[in-house]
C-alpha cells in the first residue's frame, strides 16, 4: 500500500527488512543488473538513461527470479500489466509462469 506522505516512509528499515530475508537482496541486485545490461547495450535517442526499448516498460525474465531463474536464462522487454499478472498464491508468491493474458489465449 502506497504511503499517502512519502516523507512517512522508512527506507532504511524497508532495506534492513529486505537483507534479513533470504535471497531478497540477491534477487534484486539480479533484477537490476538485468536493467543496466539492457539501458547499456539499447539505443537512447532522447538522453534520458533508459534505453528507448524499455520506456514505460519491464525488463522481465524469462524464468521467474524465485523459480530459480537468473539473467543466463535470459530477459525480455514487456508491458508492466504483462509482467505482473501471474497466478500468486495466498503467500503472494508465484504459482505460475504463465500469464493470465497467455492462459486466455490458449
Amino acid at each position: 500500500m502506497p504511503y499517502k506522505n512519502p516523507a512517512d516512509r522508512n527506507v532504511k528499515r524497508e532495506y534492513e527488512l529486505e537483507k534479513q530475508r533470504p535471497d531478497a537482496h540477491a534477487a534484486r541486485m539480479e533484477r537490476q543488473r538485468a536493467r543496466r545490461k539492457l539501458d547499456k547495450e539499447g539505443k537512447d535517442a532522447n538522453g534520458n538513461g533508459k534505453a528507448d526499448m524499455r520506456e514505460g516498460k519491464d525488463v522481465a525474465h524469462v524464468k521467474a527470479l524465485s523459480k530459480g531463474g537468473a539473467n543466463k536464462n535470459g530477459v525480455r522487454v514487456e508491458s508492466a500489466s504483462a509482467n505482473r499478472s501471474f497466478k500468486r498464491g495466498a503467500n503472494h508468491k508465484v504459482v505460475s509462469e504463465v500469464s493470465a493474458k497467455e492462459r486466455k489465449r490458449s
